[in-house]
């Protein structure tokens, strides 16, 4: 895990540095490959799983996605977009069990809201960081 947090820091790291759209989609490209690697790791999916596994993963994420985008550009509450995105993680629950254990989604649904969270609070130190560091040069001048 201390590891993995040190991956993730340094693919932060690299990322955030650039504010450029081309940049962003390739930073959002390198953030999915390391939750991809988190989250078949942390299952332990076998070839035959994942085949069947990350085709289903790929529409719920979509889904997941249009629905936050969606809230947000209509100006929903946070109740809001956690009621639509449970209702999707209830009916996804069933096709996930369709390819795997359903110990293995429980673990699913985990992984995923730590995977969020590491990168949530790496994201809000990287922030604060440089917060820190516009104030200091401020004082400087």
């Amino acid at each position: 895990m201390k590891r993995f947090i040190l991956i993730l820091t340094l693919f932060l790291a690299i990322g955030l540095q650039s504010h450029a759209q081309d940049d962003d989609k390739k930073e959002h490209g390198r953030l999915q490959a390391l939750k991809i690697a988190y989250i078949t790791k942390k299952l332990n999916l076998s070839p035959e799983e994942a085949q069947k596994f990350w085709p289903i993963y790929n529409q719920y994420e979509e889904e997941v996605r249009k629905t936050q985008i969606e809230v947000r550009q209509r100006g929903g509450t946070e109740i809001e977009r956690d009621e639509k995105i449970l209702a999707i993680r209830k009916k996804f629950n069933g096709e996930f069990l369709k390819a795997i254990s359903s110990e293995k989604v429980n673990a699913f649904f985990r992984t995923e809201k730590e995977f969020n969270g590491v990168v949530q609070r790496e994201m809000m130190e990287r922030r604060q960081q440089r917060i820190e560091q516009r104030n200091n040069r401020q004082r400087q001048n």
